[in-house]
């Protein structure tokens, strides 16, 4: 607010109207006067800020384009190149050296999430992602649901490394068709071979188990079986007492 001064106060003046009159105009040219000085000085230094900050964003725009020319397109996917994927295939291939893989197996180029499956040719990929190569088709019927499969497995994870197997228990593993016990890519896997049969299973991981703390399996991994199917039972429900029941498989 502005003030003014003793000096310029209508008290200490003539109460005649003429004189009256005439300070008051005095007054109402000063006032006039600091309020149009008070405004150039605001608007000029408005004008001086906003100055200021134009020359500060010109600024760093030039510099962050110096520094960073490819920024806009640095939240691209990246591609990888054939010298990154043989490279990767190179590493996958010496890992499962040095974990004795049998002959043949895939190798898996992984980067990240994503993984692509290299096999010979003599492998079959099905429409539900899950890949096979017999080595022995074997004789006689499928398993249907219902029927227990007696099988011997040997489960391999991508690096070649054995993470479970039936011959180190000492019994093949036994199980009934259609009870949703088995990992869904396994059992689809074996529902059509036969006894005698022997196959290499890759399951991805949209078919395969549940992963975390219980299990061997590790999340967003391709797992490799090797099973051998050595026979299919039937089974039938028996009734042991009024309120328990169960299958019994010859």
């Amino acid at each position: 607010m502005l003030m003014v001064p003793s000096s310029l106060s209508y008290k200490t003046i003539s109460p005649t109207p003429s004189t009256h009159f005439s300070h008051n105009k005095q007054i109402f040219q000063c006032c006039s006067s600091q309020n149009s000085r008070h405004h150039r000085a605001e608007s000029g230094g408005i004008s001086h800020f906003e100055e200021n900050l134009n020359r500060r964003l010109v600024m760093f725009l030039s510099v962050t384009t110096t520094l960073f020319p490819n920024l806009s397109s640095s939240a691209k996917t990246k591609i990888k190149s054939p010298f990154d994927e043989r490279r990767l295939l190179e590493q996958n291939k010496r890992i499962q050296k040095e974990n004795n893989v049998p002959e043949d197996f895939p190798s898996f180029i992984r980067e990240g999430f994503q993984v692509k499956v290299v096999t010979p040719e003599n492998y079959t990929t099905r429409e539900s992602g899950l890949i096979y190569r017999d080595f022995a088709v074997g004789e006689g019927d499928c398993p249907q649901a219902g029927q227990q499969v007696m099988f011997h497995y040997v489960g391999y994870n991508e690096s070649g490394r054995r993470i479970d197997s039936s011959y180190n228990q000492g019994a093949p593993a036994r199980i009934r068709m259609g009870t949703n016990a088995l990992v869904p890519g396994f059992e689809e896997g074996i529902r059509d071979m036969k006894p005698g049969g022997k196959r290499r299973i890759i399951i991805p991981p949209e078919l395969g188990p549940p992963v975390g703390p219980s299990t061997f399996f590790s999340s967003k991994q391709f797992e490799v079986f090797d099973v051998e199917l050595l026979s299919i039972q039937n089974c039938v429900r028996r009734t042991i007492a009024a309120f328990y029941s169960d299958f019994v498989c010859e």
